[in-house]
């Protein structure tokens, strides 16, 4: 099973898939949303990652009449490269340009998953474009990654988010940049644009508190607890109709 896909983008030298959502017959500036999926997790290795979310970017453009992008970042899907937090990053940048560059939109969103999430709020801080941020089961931090590199560098082989032998060719810089990005910190840079944060109270992978965390440095940010969910805020259709919800407030109040 591979990302669905209806084109590419370059992110420096690598070739990464994406999927690209426009509203039937468009004609004028449209805002952009783009979503970022997770680090692969569970039984979803990085093959698989992102495999459903062409489905939503359709539900986006056709429903609420945005141009929608989802990609695979480097390591998952059928995108080249192998993971690096500081290549994640680049990766979103230049999916940024990707779709400015596509459809010209009037403001861009993003809205990410678990790591994606947390990534997406760390580009976004510095990112005038990004008008605002929607985060799903996202994490505060790294700290649980770069306490133990090797041990997750090691899960990130055995998943095949790195598949590259004698990647990477220094593994003192791919460990720093566990800790160079900062959620937390990108939370208060963020502010006061728009965010909305949401987490299910039965989360076995990251602790609702993260998103507690999230949302007070931010300090004005819209929370959202869903009882009884888990980790995958995906697949729960109330998250999904909050999420849509808040998206289409949004062009409201951006109009």
């Amino acid at each position: 099973m591979s990302d669905a896909t209806n084109g590419t983008f370059q992110s420096g030298s690598l070739v990464l898939n994406r999927y690209l959502a426009t509203p039937t017959g468009y004609a004028s500036s449209l805002p952009g949303i783009i979503l970022c999926h997770g680090f692969p997790s569970g039984s979803v290795d990085a093959r698989q990652s992102g495999f459903s979310f062409s489905q939503l970017m359709d539900r986006v453009a056709n429903d609420l009449g945005w141009a929608a992008l989802t990609f695979t970042f480097r390591g998952c899907g059928n995108s080249e490269g192998d993971f690096s937090m500081q290549g994640w990053v680049d990766d979103l940048r230049a999916a940024i340009d990707h779709l400015e560059d596509e459809v010209s939109p009037d403001g861009v969103w993003l809205v990410g998953t678990n790591t994606g999430g947390a990534l997406a709020l760390c580009v976004a801080a510095d990112d005038p474009r990004v008008r605002g941020c929607a985060l799903l089961s996202a994490r505060a931090d790294f700290d649980d990654w770069a306490g133990q590199p090797r041990r997750f560098f090691e899960h990130a082989r055995e998943i095949g988010a790195i598949r590259t032998p004698g990647f990477p060719t220094s593994f003192d810089e791919w460990s720093r940049e566990l800790r160079r990005f900062r959620p937390v910190d990108a939370a208060k840079r963020f502010a006061p644009r728009p965010l909305l944060v949401m987490h299910g109270d039965d989360d076995e992978s990251v602790p609702v508190a993260d998103s507690r965390v999230l949302a007070a440095a931010h300090g004005s940010a819209e929370l959202r607890v869903i009882e009884g969910a888990g980790h995958r805020l995906r697949h729960d259709p109330r998250a999904i109709a909050v999420l849509l919800g808040w998206l289409d407030r949004q062009r409201t109040l951006s109009a």
